[in-house]
């Protein structure tokens, strides 16, 4: 890396199992006016604008010209858009950055799971000649992957109950999520998950600002510094993998740098509670780290934003003083099948 890179500004909505009465637009726009009053700028000062949403989830094709309207595309702006969570945006802002194209970037994402079966939604990122038409959604694949961790000997199901109640106890203190505090385990959704071990389904929106260099520390009195970002891929067959283990999520922390030095906080993108003890063990986790005191995804699960939403959580805890360095995660796909790692550091106390 030849540019010191940061994130200087994190905004987000308050997550809701429905925004019916909101336009995808109307939910982003208070967190880009929010995310641009942080750091002072206007939309005409930032370098590059990218986003991250799916035009499966919106039901519709290039759905994502339309949330333009919110960002403000006249004059011209630099601009590009992912088909991914908008983790793989910032992603893509980072390049644009590190190449020196532009000093600042704003990153976005949203997505409304309320208006259909999101379960079924995501069968689309299956393989789509043998898998995608056996109609697998996507509890039945976690359940699958929680049952050959229960097999191994990795986890039960009283543990698989102890994530959800710790992140949702973490959630408490978070106006944002969605779930806040004890909630039932509830009935079996898909053996053996129940629904205390899955994620809500919701609505929800998140950006983020990039700044480079001495522009990070006019915009930020303590930015959080992207010291490593890296994201790897599993095979796409379920039936070549391990699902007990996750060699992407490894390799790309690996690269990311985060077995250098131990982490202080992670903030982990694992939206049922069995992929929370696969991440643990590919990122080499102890009970040292505090893992997401926000709530994770199993309190908030904007699709298209919640790994977003993770790098922006690390980062805010970075801004406040409350962590020196930490461990963001994201993934994509059935099963853990896509991760990206990044690695945040405040500058010394």
């Amino acid at each position: 890396m030849t540019r010191d890179i940061a994130v200087v500004a994190f905004a987000q909505t308050g997550h809701r199992r429905t925004s019916e009465e909101l336009s995808e637009v109307e939910m982003l726009m208070p967190v880009l006016h929010e995310v641009l009053g942080e750091t002072g700028l206007k939309t005409a000062d930032i370098g590059f604008t990218c986003s991250g949403s799916s035009d499966y989830l919106a039901g519709r094709a290039f759905s994502f010209t339309l949330a333009l309207d919110g960002v403000g595309a006249w004059p011209p702006i630099s601009e590009s858009h992912v088909e991914m969570d908008g983790a793989w945006a910032l992603y893509e802002a980072w390049t644009k950055l590190l190449t020196g194209d532009a000093d600042t970037a704003l990153v976005y994402a949203y997505g409304k799971s309320s208006p259909g079966s999101v379960r079924d939604v995501l069968s689309r990122q299956l393989d789509p000649y043998y898998v995608a038409p056996l109609w697998p959604d996507s509890v039945a694949l976690a359940a699958l992957q929680a049952q050959a961790l229960i097999d191994a000997g990795d986890t039960d199901e009283p543990a698989l109950a102890a994530v959800g109640t710790r992140s949702r106890a973490a959630a408490a203190d978070n106006p944002h999520a969605q779930l806040r505090g004890p909630v039932p385990r509830g009935d079996y959704l898909v053996r053996p998950l129940r629904s205390g071990d899955c994620p809500p389904i919701g609505d929800g929106a998140a950006a983020v600002i990039l700044a480079a260099g001495e522009r990070a520390r006019d915009l930020c009195a303590r930015p959080a510094w992207i010291r490593g970002l890296d994201h790897r891929i599993e095979a796409h067959a379920l039936g070549v993998r391990d699902l007990t283990d996750s060699p992407s999520t490894r390799l790309a922390a690996q690269r990311a740098g985060a077995f250098e030095r131990p982490v202080d906080t992670a903030e982990l993108h694992a939206p049922f509670a069995s992929q929370e003890v696969v991440l643990r063990k590919a990122l080499r986790l102890d009970d040292g780290v505090r893992v997401n005191p926000s709530g994770g995804a199993l309190a908030a699960n904007p699709v298209m934003a919640t790994g977003l939403v993770r790098i922006g959580e690390a980062a805010a805890r970075i801004h406040r003083g409350e962590s020196d360095r930490a461990l963001a995660h994201a993934t994509s796909g059935p099963c853990l099948q896509q991760n990206l790692v990044a690695v945040l550091e405040g500058d010394p106390r």
